[in-house]
């Protein structure tokens, strides 16, 4: 790695807005990026639950915001990056859209900018399946569904991406056994209960 390809890993490492950026061009190689105020104020809060100021932060926002994207796919890959110990679950209402958000990530840590500017953020030979990404330190990417299997799995943080559909939102029946889910089951997979993080991102659907 040249002094150039250096200082900008050094400033990518310290400033995560820009790290967002460079994963998006990664992703979107032909989109124009819009680097919105909402981008801004959404990284600023990630980076809360990363210094510990933040232990439970909710995110709405209408769709086509990146919020997923930035969220559920390019905070795990920077926090993986900085730690590669640590330990981290996603989830989402189907596996259908955890597995896209999943080929993203792998991408993302794949590309030669990335392990240049974590090389120590290795995923096992064996340990890189569409529903975790296992890295040699220890630490994780998981997914699941909601709903799916949590069983044997602690996490430092919890991701909860788009818990619920849209048109299910109005459902008293699927809502409620949504939230139920949530509250028996999410908060006990933490390792640490005290200091483990758990974030929400989705779209407002519905006051409950």
């Amino acid at each position: 790695m040249n002094s150039e390809q250096q200082l900008v890993g050094a400033i990518l490492r310290g400033d995560f807005a820009l790290f967002v950026m460079k994963c998006f061009k990664e992703i979107f190689p032909t989109d124009t990026y819009y680097p919105n105020w909402h981008i801004e104020a959404l990284c600023y809060a990630l980076m809360q639950c990363k210094n510990g100021n933040t232990k439970r932060l909710n995110i709405n926002a209408p769709p086509r915001c990146l919020k997923s994207f930035i969220t559920s796919v390019v905070y795990p890959a920077y926090r993986l990056g900085l730690d590669p110990t640590r330990k981290i679950i996603v989830i989402s209402y189907a596996q259908e859209l955890s597995d896209s958000l999943t080929r993203q990530f792998r991408q993302i840590i794949g590309s030669d900018w990335y392990q240049q500017m974590f090389p120590e953020m290795v995923i096992g030979a064996d340990n890189n399946r569409i529903n975790e990404q296992i890295t040699t330190k220890g630490g994780y990417r998981r997914t699941t569904s909601v709903m799916g299997g949590l069983t044997g799995f602690g996490s430092d943080e919890i991701i909860v991406d788009d818990p619920i559909k849209a048109d299910d939102a109005h459902s008293d029946t699927i809502r409620e056994s949504v939230n139920e889910w949530y509250k028996n089951t999410v908060p006990t997979r933490l390792n640490d209960p005290e200091n483990g993080v758990i974030i929400i991102v989705t779209q407002r659907t519905h006051a409950y």
